[in-house]
């Protein structure tokens, strides 16, 4: 039997084992944490080890900057698989009944922490984005999970496996690899760690944080998910803070509204961190890490003490949202979609990650996208971050509808809270 690639792997894995160690020595160091009070905040965190799907440079980013892959699950179960209680669901998440979400990734945020200390970005994938999901074809992303879980689930199942714990924690695992691969193959840079959350961990972490400041455009008024709000500054408790993320009605760029929604809280998230002092409090982070241990699941690699102390610019503000850019709107198989071009997106990550901000944007009046071809693909390296992209060409040539214009949130923007439609 060859056995080199094994021993490369195993030293490649002791390889990062060592970094983690190395940097959560640090943490503890610049925390003033012991190794005790460490234990006491991460024991008990669920661990993933779907990140196994990428290997090698899919995975590992350069210059010790992190690329950490934000998974938000509309689903209205535990991570064990059980119903929320009924009424919990309907009366505080305004969600429905547990049929309704399915394991649709309706938040898929991409955050690359630059390892020397300058702004993070964090980069929104829009959850209706028409990609290549591998193993699957062409479908919205936001798929790409639930359809791998199904298909685990089912496996399991012919397989003889009964115990419905084990069944849901391994098909979920499933449904993690297929999100980690069909993103990095639709961006082509590295996924270090990932972190996901469902649907009540929002709501968790607001009742964790207190009331999260954000700011609106205009008043909203939508029953379905129990968003009443009016315009301007305000102040909102876990229920509404959901409502807030959630609302897509009554929008008038819909999920995309939703996704700067979605920014606006992790905004208000960092603002709280940072003015309550939780990082440099034991008691408070304890407090915090008992409240969402049961709603978050994060890569078997990634230390969230560590990365707090890694990443303390993050809950300074020095962090720039950015959503991804879609060519137009169309409709296929009955259902609504993004039209996106991997080829604008691999360019348009790898200036965000690289600290150049986003691609200057041309007004066209055409509605279709041309194709184009290469002879193959190429290969381009950002100077700072390291990131590798991988350009292709891919066939959108499908009538379009004109999509909005973009405007980044800013977390420490200079006139306060960033207000959003």
């Amino acid at each position: 039997m060859d056995q080199p690639r094994p021993r490369r792997r195993r030293k490649t894995v002791m390889a990062l084992r060592i970094a983690t160690a190395t940097v959560a020595a640090a943490a503890l160091a610049v925390t003033g944490l012991g190794w005790a009070a460490h234990h006491q905040l991460t024991s008990g965190l669920l661990r993933s080890s779907a990140l196994d799907i990428l290997t090698g440079g899919d995975r590992t980013s350069q210059h010790g900057d992190s690329n950490i892959l934000l998974i938000g699950l509309d689903s209205r179960k535990d991570m064990h698989g059980n119903d929320l209680p009924p009424e919990f669901v309907t009366d505080e998440l305004h969600a429905g009944d547990s049929d309704a979400g399915g394991y649709n990734t309706n938040t898929l945020i991409l955050l690359h922490v630059p390892g020397d200390g300058s702004r993070a970005t964090a980069a929104a994938i829009p959850r209706d984005d028409y990609v290549d999901i591998p193993g699957y074809g062409k479908n919205k992303i936001k798929e790409a999970y639930g359809m791998a879980k199904a298909d685990a689930d089912a496996e399991l199942e012919e397989q003889g496996v009964t115990d419905p714990t084990e069944r849901e924690q391994r098909s979920r695992d499933a449904g993690r690899r297929s999100t980690l691969a069909t993103v990095q193959k639709l961006l082509r840079v590295p996924i270090d760690h990932f972190a996901e959350v469902n649907l009540v961990g929002f709501y968790d972490i607001a009742k964790a944080l207190g009331p999260l400041e954000v700011c609106l455009n205009a008043p909203v008024d939508d029953p379905y998910s129990g968003a009443h709000f009016p315009a301007g500054r305000q102040s909102l408790d876990a229920s509404q803070a959901l409502s807030f993320v959630r609302q897509r009605h009554g929008l008038d760029n819909g999920d995309l509204d939703r996704t700067r929604r979605q920014q606006a809280y992790l905004t208000a998230v960092l603002r709280n961190l940072d003015s309550t002092g939780v990082l440099g409090s034991v008691a408070k982070m304890r407090g915090l890490f008992d409240t969402v241990k049961s709603d978050v699941v994060m890569d078997d690699d990634l230390d969230p003490v560590a990365f707090a102390a890694q990443a303390r610019n993050l809950t300074r503000g020095k962090l720039d949202f950015y959503t991804l850019p879609v060519e137009g709107y169309d409709t296929v198989d009955g259902g609504a979609v993004n039209i996106v071009d991997p080829n604008r997106l691999r360019t348009e990550i790898a200036r965000l990650f690289a600290g150049e901000g986003p691609a200057p944007t041309t007004t066209s009046t055409a509605t279709t996208a041309t194709p184009t071809t290469t002879a193959a693909p190429t290969t381009s390296r950002s100077a700072r971050s390291g990131s590798h992209t991988t350009t292709t060409t891919e066939d959108t040539s499908i009538p379009l509808e004109a999509p909005p214009t973009e405007v980044p949130v800013v977390a420490d923007d200079p006139d306060g809270i960033p207000c959003v439609d």
